[in-house]
């Protein structure tokens, strides 16, 4: 079983490094054993920070009912964001920057306190929010076609490949993140839309669930960690040499430009 773990790991890192998707790594793994794909993610994520990446925070996935039930779930996945996945609204990144990329608008909370507790109550997650910004996920899947299970998006940490973070931080109490419609752009003209309540019903539902786990497995949330909550509306796929700004009510805007791609 660590064999395949191992070779499961392995395989996603080729295909990062050679930005070339790779098959499934669903067949190296027992079906739907979730344990088996977190260790996977651990494997490689540790591989990072060894290699002098830094964590930043976490994602929470699969928060979209729609999603749960096309991938036969019914709870969210979690990701590790590095520092080096982060860029300000604005900012040009590479198309070729993240395998298979799509874009979703997201709410990021930004934490001051630890949450170590593996029953952490939602008076104490609001307690320890510093800020909340509107954010962008770029998502990617090192495996082809996007051809994924659970099993699959877990162990591919969660499908993350980047994030965009707006300028102007908002504290929790000036903002309802429940109602907060969503309106993702390309061109002037709308590609998704959504609002707080497609996201587990509230963000900070999300968001609790995520400190829990993490409390759980014992890598608490810690003070600077930015909490990417899951998307407002569907992910739209990326074109290269393209813009995409998502306004969401009560936290601004956010956008992120794609470089023609170079191959």
């Amino acid at each position: 079983m660590t064999n395949m773990i191992e070779k499961a790991a392995e395989l996603l890192r080729n295909a990062e490094a050679a930005k070339s998707p790779c098959a499934p790594v669903r067949t190296f793994l027992p079906a739907d054993d979730l344990a088996a794909a977190y260790e996977v993610q651990k494997i490689n994520a540790q591989l990072a920070v060894s290699a002098g990446r830094r964590i930043s925070g976490k994602k929470i996935g699969l928060t979209s009912a729609a999603v749960q039930r096309q991938l036969g779930v019914n709870q969210p996945d979690y990701g590790v964001l590095f520092a080096d996945m982060e860029a300000p609204s604005g900012a040009s990144i590479a198309f070729e920057q993240v395998l298979q990329p799509k874009v979703e608008a997201e709410v990021a909370l930004v934490i001051g306190k630890e949450l170590r507790h593996a029953d952490t109550t939602l008076a104490e997650l609001i307690g320890a929010v510093e800020f909340v910004l509107p954010a962008l996920e770029i998502v990617g899947s090192r495996i082809a076609n996007w051809d994924i299970s659970i099993v699959d998006t877990i162990a591919d940490n969660a499908s993350c490949g980047a994030y965009v973070l707006g300028h102007r931080p908002v504290k929790l109490a000036d903002v309802d993140l429940g109602m907060c419609g969503m309106a993702l752009s390309n061109r002037g003209e709308p590609v998704s839309v959504g609002a707080g309540l497609a996201c587990l019903g509230h963000p900070l539902n999300a968001a609790l669930w995520l400190a829990r786990t993490m409390a759980k497995v014992e890598q608490p949330l810690q003070p600077g960690d930015v909490v990417l909550t899951g998307a407002l509306g569907p992910m739209v796929p990326v074109k290269a040499g393209e813009t995409y700004e998502a306004d969401i009510n009560g936290l601004g805007s956010v956008s992120v430009n794609f470089l023609p791609a170079t191959g």
